[in-house]
């Protein structure tokens, strides 16, 4: 097996179709609604033409919801209201349709795939299907140890590829990306720092279920001390997951990578998709072109990752419960945009005719 290397995304990743949103801009200003009255509704239908490489714009038909699951060492040091090693449980509650996502996705007519990359549980607490693909066993406390091996670290990035090709080839035509995890914003906020040169602080928030001001502070060290790790390898981004990332971090990852290369749109969730979001990034500047922030978390490191890739979210109502939630909430809004982009009728274009506006209205 070949070395892995994730600056070759650079050359295979490419922008979304420039042409094409550039047509539905200009179909959008021929439709009945006038121009601005859909507010963001336009700016998401054109994305999403985009992606497609047509207008008028797809319905979304086969959404998709990815949950990247994994248990991090630093969770023992009291940084999160969850018991360290208890992921398991966050993945059981989604697999009994006892949690929001499962709910909402039933409700939105999407599925549901939760990948183990790296629980620290038993592998007989969950079904074959979920934790077949498992890298490692929990992961190294970051603040004084790597997070993984590289090979682990490349393992788990050939692990998000090859979940990206199999939702591509099975026909998902939008992901919603989430995690679920125990001690995952403490590695996504020390990503953000290290990738964005800020200080632990301005990255530290309170996870999704919230922890009290003793545990922030915990938080905000062990954050500090992940950061010296993590400085001397910013310049490869394989070595900056194996030191102060994790098994879902990694596949996450590779995941977005991936689904870039094969022109998969993906909706991402919180601060976690965000700061794998980053990492990608630092590998192929075009990639963030293809995915859309679904909401703000509330997560100091969230915004700040955002900021940096340009991405603006489509939802601020305080989700903070993590685990995709936020992010499938704006699959509807993701969906009435296409709808109201390729059913509306159109009116005759400038200097145009009747004819030719009846012409590319969407036929069944």
């Amino acid at each position: 097996m070949t070395t892995l290397n994730l600056d070759d995304f650079s050359d295979l990743i490419e922008r979304p179709d420039g042409g094409v949103r550039r047509d539905a801009e200009e179909r959008r200003e021929r439709l009945a609604v006038p121009p601005g009255a859909l507010g963001r509704l336009d700016e998401l239908a054109e994305w999403l033409a985009a992606a497609q490489g047509q207008v008028p714009v797809k319905p979304i038909e086969r959404p998709r919801v990815i949950l990247f699951a994994a248990d991090h060492g630093i969770a023992s040091q009291g940084v999160s209201a969850r018991p360290a090693g208890s992921a398991h449980e966050l993945v059981r509650a989604v697999l009994d349709g006892a949690s929001p996502v499962s709910v909402l996705a039933a409700r939105f007519g999407a599925g549901v795939r939760v990948v183990d990359a790296g629980l620290d549980c038993d592998p007989g607490l969950l079904p074959e299907d979920v934790v077949r693909h498992r890298v490692r066993r929990g992961s190294g406390r970051i603040d004084v140890e790597d997070a993984l091996t590289a090979e682990e670290a490349e393992d788990a990035l050939r692990l998000g590829i090859q979940i990206a090709d199999e939702e591509a080839d099975s026909g998902t035509d939008l992901v919603v990306l989430g995690d679920l995890s125990v001690g995952g914003t403490t590695v996504a906020a020390t990503l953000v720092a290290a990738l964005c040169g800020t200080d632990a602080s301005v990255v530290t928030g309170r996870g999704g279920l919230p922890i009290d001001d003793l545990a922030w502070m915990r938080k905000c060290a062990a954050i500090r001390d992940a950061l010296r790790r993590a400085r001397p390898v910013l310049g490869d981004q394989t070595a900056l997951l194996a030191a102060v990332g994790g098994a879902d971090v990694a596949a996450i990852t590779g995941f977005l990578l991936q689904s870039a290369v094969r022109r998969t749109p993906v909706i991402l969730d919180g601060v976690v998709s965000a700061a794998c979001g980053l990492v990608a990034q630092r590998a192929a500047f075009r990639a963030p072109d293809w995915w859309l922030a679904g909401q703000s978390s509330g997560e100091p490191g969230q915004a700040k990752a955002l900021d940096r890739m340009a991405l603006n979210p489509v939802l601020d109502h305080g989700v903070t419960v993590g685990e995709g939630t936020g992010a499938l909430l704006a699959l509807p809004l993701v969906q009435a945009a296409a709808a109201l982009a390729a059913e509306l009728p159109v009116g005759a274009p400038p200097g145009g005719s009747r004819e030719r506006a009846a012409a590319q209205q969407p036929t069944d």
